[in-house]
């Protein structure tokens, strides 16, 4: 089984205790980029906090790389964030020598401008500490005693780090599209729509691999052989034996086992874990080839997310309203599903 339908992977804490809405109102699902480092206060890239309602990343990126009239590839981001909701994130805007004709407040119906400054060098791909989340959840119906305590496991043990139905499309047809496009039945329309197709065929791979951890109990404790990730960072390092002191770490969630990103090379684990890993990445070895034969360069995600600040509290009997911190390139919906099954707007 692929890992492209998230309904149908195992959860880790248990069945759902009952049902919420998410995203009712965009207030209800709140995202802020912690960047992670300062400005530096000069050079040629402008750097742009935006709050924006409705719009997706692209649409703001191309609106900014228009008005400043600049090319697209002047114009970055650090991560997508979803259009139904109250995203704030920040944009660079390469414009050597020139004054940014940009000014806070309203950009857009829907954009805002929040902050602005300049750095000397663009704002990369994942550059980012992590994402705060503020959520409301409507029409529960579910007992506050059973919520407290699976919150409360979560925030002790973490969640499987799946990655969320964002990463599959709309109609979530990325990973049959990735499959024609690697058949040479399909063409993507330009460099980005074939990197979204790229992520979606690592993403199932990687999932299905999560899901069978989940399913043997591995997902969170350390196996021998096992390729180990500092929590937050892409540090990686080999665990051919697991000792009491990396025990101890696993345990205080400062480290995490790993699963595969996959493409050409990279580190891969030994023993037992890989041969879980091979006989997983079988079921999808068209997706195997087709990643290989794109360039795409293998890496490793950490197979559990750590749910750093964990709070929350019962706006009124049906209203439950949650707070906490995600590493980057992580999705709150995957710590939602561990509570609730969940239905969106």
């Amino acid at each position: 089984m692929l890992g492209d339908d998230l309904e149908k992977l195992p959860r880790a804490h248990g069945a759902p205790l009952g049902t919420a809405r998410l995203k009712a109102e965009p207030e209800d699902f709140i995202v802020d980029e912690e960047l992670g480092f300062p400005l530096s206060g000069d050079g040629e890239h402008v750097f742009v906090r935006v709050e924006k309602r409705g719009w997706t990343t692209d649409q703001v990126a191309r609106e900014l790389g228009r008005h400043c009239k600049v090319r697209p590839v002047a114009v970055s981001y650090a991560g997508m964030k979803d259009r139904h909701g109250v995203t704030r994130q920040w944009f660079s805007v390469q414009m050597p020598g020139q004054e940014a004709p940009l000014e806070l407040g309203e950009f857009r119906d829907g954009v805002r401008i929040l902050e602005l400054g300049r750095n000397r060098r663009k704002l990369r791909r994942g550059a980012l500490l992590g994402n705060r989340f503020s959520l409301r959840l409507r029409e529960l119906d579910a007992a506050p005693p059973a919520v407290h305590q699976r919150l409360a496991r979560i925030a002790r043990l973490g969640v499987p780090n799946y990655f969320g139905t964002q990463r599959f499309g709309r109609d979530g047809d990325n990973v049959a599209q990735a499959r024609a496009m690697f058949a040479g039945e399909f063409r993507p329309r330009s460099r980005s729509l074939r990197g979204l197709l790229l992520s979606a065929a690592r993403s199932a791979l990687f999932n299905a691999v999560l899901a069978e951890r989940v399913e043997d109990g591995s997902w969170n404790r350390l196996q021998p052989g096992e390729l180990v990730v500092l929590d937050g960072r892409q540090s990686l390092f080999a665990a051919p034996d697991i000792d009491v002191e990396l025990r101890r770490r696993a345990m205080l969630r400062a480290v995490h086992p790993t699963g595969p990103l996959p493409g050409r090379g990279g580190m891969r684990p030994e023993g037992a874990v890989a041969a879980l890993e091979e006989r997983v990445l079988a079921q999808g070895s068209d997706l195997l080839a087709g990643l290989e034969a794109a360039g795409v360069e293998a890496a490793r995600r950490a197979l559990r997310l750590r749910v750093s600040d964990l709070s929350w509290h019962f706006e009124r009997a049906d209203v439950l309203c949650l707070s906490f911190g995600l590493s980057a390139g992580s999705y709150a919906t995957v710590v939602v599903r561990e509570v609730f099954d969940t239905v969106e707007r």
